[in-house]
């Protein structure tokens, strides 16, 4: 059983998969698009990912605020949530982003990894930290 790790961002989507055995996860890709709105081929792009690796769930990071708020782009992800279960006969579950991308833009600071590309894994890898969370947070309690 593996699921599929999405960051959603305003120009970015990264993605994320579990191993079949649901203990790890493991950066894909970065679907780039020009405009915040242009969903379609995003959409498309995920579900070919979902398809290929047999994802049985998604796990869609949540960004509340850090006073545990929700902001617009909670009210973003939520739409984007709605139209993934559209398209795909799938249960995509929101989880908990908070500093994600701090996390993973530290860990490529700590690996030596140069600022300019940076920008080019981030996403990837806050994919990454959001689907592990939810696997570790999983086995830990049993499911």
């Amino acid at each position: 059983m593996r699921i599929l790790g999405l960051d959603f961002g305003t120009h970015t989507v990264g993605v994320a998969v579990s191993d079949e055995l649901g203990i790890t996860a493991q950066g894909v890709e970065i679907i780039r698009r020009k405009s915040p709105d242009k969903l379609r081929q995003t959409l498309a792009r995920i579900e070919a990912l979902a398809s290929s690796y047999g994802v049985s769930k998604i796990v869609l990071g949540y960004p509340k605020n850090m006073n545990n708020t929700e902001g617009e782009r909670c009210e973003k992800t939520k739409e984007f949530q709605a139209m993934l279960e559209r398209r795909m006969d799938l249960s995509v579950e929101l989880w908990d982003e908070r500093l994600t991308t701090v996390a993973a833009d530290h860990v490529m600071q700590i690996s030596g990894i140069r600022r300019e590309k940076r920008k080019e894994y981030v996403d990837e890898i806050a994919a990454m930290m959001i689907l592990q969370g939810y696997l570790d947070f999983m086995k830990m309690n049993g499911k």
